[in-house]
């Protein structure tokens, strides 16, 4: 599950600059809203990464205690911490072996987060921790990618540039398909070309699940868990899947 160390991390947030993280946020607070209590207030996060949703929740009143795998990752969220003069808990952690009891109103993994979690041995173990984790009736509200979409549209190579005031960024993502296992492996090289000629390189790979919806719905409900409402994304008119959805947003219930 090792995914943006080091210096990948710390370039984490110019890479999805673009990112709506609001719209996001805003998505999962109506949602909390719509179908949770109006003492939802307590809210876990996973693979919660360098905080940006974390602390949009948080000025809508919500306590969180957000969890990533990265130990670098969870050193930037903890950096943005002090800027953000911010309460958030952050700690390095594995959504497999969550350890909580009846705590939290609602549980999110964002981001297709859930897709680094590549077993279905795994995928159960992290339903059943958030399950325990959740009070009756709390909410656990995931994204993950969409099997078709996947399957269909992937790009084999992609590149993408960032112009910053001292340097550019390259980005080389290559990525290969692996049906049985329904993962994608994704090789990335970054190149940091600076403006005195001199450059700095690191690779990451990163390997993802991707599911189809039936799929899931099953990991929802062997794990104890009401699916409630699914959206082709964070807007509540998407809400035919097909094809060319490419992420599914998941509201389930304890």
């Amino acid at each position: 599950m090792s995914s943006y160390l080091g210096r990948h991390a710390q370039l984490y947030d110019i890479f999805y600059s673009e990112k709506n993280y609001q719209q996001e946020a805003d998505f999962v607070h109506q949602l909390i809203i719509e179908f949770g209590r109006e003492s939802s207030k307590k809210l876990l996060e996973l693979a919660c990464g360098t905080g940006s949703h974390a602390f949009l929740l948080e000025k809508y009143g919500y306590a969180l205690h957000a969890f990533d795998y990265s130990t670098d990752m969870i050193a930037q969220a903890r950096e943005k911490a002090k800027k953000h003069d911010s309460k958030i808990t952050f700690q390095v952690g594995d959504m497999r072996n969550l350890n909580f009891q009846n705590e939290f109103d609602v549980a999110i993994c964002l981001f297709d987060s859930i897709g680094y979690v590549l077993t279905n041995e795994a995928i159960n173990s992290v339903f059943n921790k958030v399950y325990q984790s959740l009070k009756v009736g709390g909410l656990f509200i995931f994204e993950f990618w969409h099997a078709p979409a996947m399957l269909k549209s992937f790009d084999p190579v992609r590149v993408k540039k960032w112009k910053l005031v001292d340097r550019e960024i390259l980005r080389i993502s290559e990525t290969t398909i692996d049906i049985p296992s329904s993962t994608s492996t994704v090789n990335y090289s970054i190149y940091e070309l600076f403006s005195n000629g001199t450059f700095a390189h690191l690779s990451e790979t990163q390997r993802n699940r991707f599911f189809q919806l039936q799929e899931m719905l099953s990991f929802v409900a062997h794990n104890g868990f009401k699916t409630k409402i699914w959206f082709g994304g964070y807007d509540k008119s998407l809400t035919t899947i097909d094809a060319q959805t490419w992420h599914i947003v998941m509201l389930v219930q304890k």
